[in-house]
């Protein structure tokens, strides 16, 4: 009888019977738990128990972290001090990526701070400033010198880049390139008369007048070229004695103000006039524009 007693207490410690609210205070096993142990062994390792593999305890516990315990979490609502709440990631932080600078804006901060390597130079003439800003000055220097050196290896080994071609500028060249242009230019007059007329407008108390009359008349008698003298204060001229008086050609020509000497090539196939300049000019000058405005593409001598 004794014995039955004693058993029975030793068994009543060891195993405490559970009450209602201890019962309620168990925390339930998230349902991939529960469905592991009831799958229990597959009968391949007769070692495993009937509560799954290690493997499946440790998924059980990383769902349970993250679900949270339902008695603690949901219903007491510890939060994020019992790892219910979980903590949000903080989203990562975009560095504003600088743009890169172009070339032009480099350039400006080179001249920038050129500029104020110098003013510090001569505002605090130190030993120490002004070294900087010849050090600063000669690399600069050195930039320039290799720019100018590989822009003239290029003009040289891309002949549609050099201009000298056209226009040449050593000696030999432009000389050469002087008579070719002048006998462009005599063959182009030569034929003048046959399209254009000029112009020339004077007056008998302009003393430039009496000096450019007889230049005009060389190059009419040159190149057969026709010249209509026009006096607008209604004097006669030694260069051209059948004359006629202004009567409203300056202004209808284009012509600005009353300056005097002045010629207009007039081209009787357009009937447009192309004023060709003021004042006294040599043969040559006025061979030269007549040739340039007739013959000569805008721009291509430059």
């Amino acid at each position: 009888m004794r014995k039955a007693l004693t058993l029975a207490l030793i068994l009543s410690v060891a195993s405490p019977v559970l009450t209602p609210a201890t019962a309620q205070e168990l925390t339930p096993l998230p349902d991939s738990v529960s469905s592991t142990r009831d799958a229990g062994d597959d009968g391949r390792d007769g070692g495993q128990d009937s509560y799954g593999s290690a493997d499946d305890l440790g998924s059980a516990d990383r769902v349970a972290a993250q679900t949270g315990d339902d008695f603690y979490c949901r219903e007491r609502r510890l939060g994020t001090w019992f790892y219910c709440d979980k903590p949000k990631a903080k989203p990562a932080e975009q560095r504003s990526a600088q743009p890169a600078r172009s070339s032009a804006e480099q350039l400006a901060a080179i001249s920038k701070q050129l500029e104020e390597l110098k003013a510090r130079a001569i505002l605090e003439p130190t030993p120490e400033n002004i070294s900087h800003y010849i050090a600063f000055q000669r690399e600069q220097l050195d930039r320039a010198s290799s720019f100018a050196d590989m822009w003239q290896r290029t003009v040289w080994q891309n002949p549609d880049l050099d201009y000298t071609l056209q226009r040449p500028v050593s000696q030999l060249g432009k000389r050469t390139w002087l008579d070719t242009r002048n006998a462009d230019r005599e063959r182009v007059l030569s034929q003048i008369s046959q399209r254009y007329g000029v112009f020339y407008f004077y007056s008998s108390a302009c003393a430039a007048c009496e000096t450019f009359g007889p230049i005009m008349r060389s190059v009419s008698d040159r190149f057969g070229l026709t010249v209509m003298a026009i006096s607008l204060d209604g004097g006669p001229t030694r260069a051209f004695p059948n004359y006629t008086i202004d009567t409203g050609q300056y202004k209808a020509m284009g012509m600005r103000g009353q300056q005097v000497p002045a010629l207009v090539l007039f081209d009787t196939v357009t009937k447009q006039p192309m004023p060709i300049g003021y004042g006294v000019m040599a043969a040559d000058e006025v061979m030269n524009r007549i040739f340039t405005l007739t013959s000569v593409k805008p721009g291509s001598d430059f």
